[in-house]
């Protein structure tokens, strides 16, 4: 039969097997199914509440559905290696935060490399974190928290979400600034840590305002004081107020891609994230969790990285000093 074909006829025949197949995949444009966003941390905590929102919000821009997935496990580096070992085609995106992206590699072996594993995507806020009691507690003030602590050393109980992590680290900073000892307990995530609070597990633990808003309104918890020197609730100091100076106690939380991931990809992405900050229903829904939107690029976050970098090193060192 091929034999009986002359070169035009050939050439007819390939050109249209190009027509047929060739185009399929030229003319794929990313994202051609949902793409799955992994959170590094377990369910309930800030981290998951934040994702629902903007994974209810972010398709809208993108073209395509987004799942959330929990993969927690070793302080974050479980879901982060997953990520990391990803294709980077832009299908599978992580969701974290400064404290495991760059931190946790000055503390112990970690199996990838920040910087050269991932491509930021984009800031989409930070957070104040808050220093939380049950209601039932028998500590009214932040005062008489750190009374207790410094009366019996270690026997106070604080549920963190891991080590090395979003609380951890705050309540290390703390108790070095304010000479006292509490026993630090690792839960996998914030949500977990908070559940051990509610249920007398713990003494006291730490959260973001986006984890805590219902809790509070229903009178289960109380703040004894928040981060920085804008308070956060009515009558509650900020850390500034009771002492605790310096940068303690805020969390980025933002999105990578695996390295490698084509630059259209990226910048598609970039767009959606950029275009999802300024709509009006993404905005109204953080603000009932009680978060702000503070969006960054992934090229503007990555300055603020590399910084972060430097300063979790000296900040590695200094919590381990003697």
């Amino acid at each position: 039969m091929l034999k009986s074909l002359n070169k035009a006829a050939l050439f007819a025949l390939a050109t249209a097997g190009v027509v047929l197949t060739g185009p399929s995949a030229a003319q794929a444009e990313y994202p051609e199914k949902p793409v799955t966003m992994v959170i590094p941390l377990g369910a309930g905590g800030s981290h998951d509440l934040n994702a629902r929102i903007i994974t209810s919000i972010v398709p809208s821009y993108l073209g395509q559905a987004m799942i959330v997935r929990l993969t927690p496990g070793a302080g974050g580096q479980k879901g982060t290696q997953e990520v990391a070992r990803s294709p980077a085609d832009g299908y599978t995106l992580l969701f974290t935060h400064n404290y495991i992206d760059m931190l946790q590699q000055y503390v112990e072996s970690v199996p990838y490399e920040p910087m050269k594993d991932f491509v930021p995507i984009a800031r989409v806020n930070y957070a104040p974190v808050s220093i939380i009691v049950r209601a039932d507690s028998p500590y009214q003030t932040f005062e008489e928290l750190v009374a207790a602590a410094k009366a019996d050393p270690g026997q106070l109980q604080l549920g963190h979400s891991g080590n090395w992590g979003a609380f951890f680290v705050p309540a290390a900073q703390i108790m070095k600034k304010l000479d006292v000892v509490v026993n630090l307990v690792p839960y996998q995530g914030g949500g977990p840590a908070l559940q051990s609070l509610l249920s007398g597990d713990s003494d006291v633990t730490l959260a973001f305002p986006s984890a805590i808003g219902e809790l509070l309104e229903a009178g289960k918890i109380r703040v004894l004081a928040t981060a920085g020197d804008t308070p956060l609730y009515e009558g509650v100091p900020t850390f500034s107020e009771v002492g605790i100076t310096g940068d303690i106690g805020f969390m980025h939380r933002f999105v990578l891609a695996p390295a490698g991931t084509p630059q259209e990809v990226v910048d598609k992405l970039t767009v959606a994230f950029e275009e999802m900050s300024k709509d009006e229903t993404f905005a109204k829904l953080m603000s009932r969790l009680g978060e702000s939107v503070d969006h960054m690029t992934g090229a503007e976050y990555q300055k603020l990285r590399e910084q972060q970098a430097e300063d979790y090193q000296e900040l590695v060192k200094n919590l381990t000093s003697q």
